[in-house]
């Protein structure tokens, strides 16, 4: 797959915002934050411009999306750098576009 749009509704602090990915070579994707009114994941999408496959794979503790995370202070449980992973994942061709959810009961 080439090119990937993934929309983020975070919740409660109501920033959406949507996550494009696109193949820019074999094994990297270029990443784009767009629509966000979040500073952080603002600065979050400037940190990570491309997603290496061994990004994807990495554990948390190594992981490039991960550190950019932390660096730019984003809330410990934002969901936007698991849908970089997931929307990464498939634009490389690694996983099938399918939706994510966590719902309150």
């Amino acid at each position: 797959m080439e090119k990937v749009t993934v929309s983020v509704d975070p919740g409660i602090c109501g920033m959406k915002c949507q996550v494009v990915a696109t193949q820019k070579a074999r094994r990297v994707a270029a990443i784009k934050i767009v629509g966000s009114d979040c500073e952080l994941i603002n600065k979050l999408g400037a940190s990570l411009p491309e997603v290496d496959f061994t990004d994807i794979f990495k554990p948390h503790t190594k992981n490039l999306i991960f550190k950019c995370t932390e660096e730019a202070h984003c809330h410990l449980c934002c969901p936007v750098p698991i849908a970089i992973i997931k929307a990464s994942e498939v634009a490389l061709g690694l996983a099938l576009p399918q939706d994510v959810m966590i719902n309150f009961d």
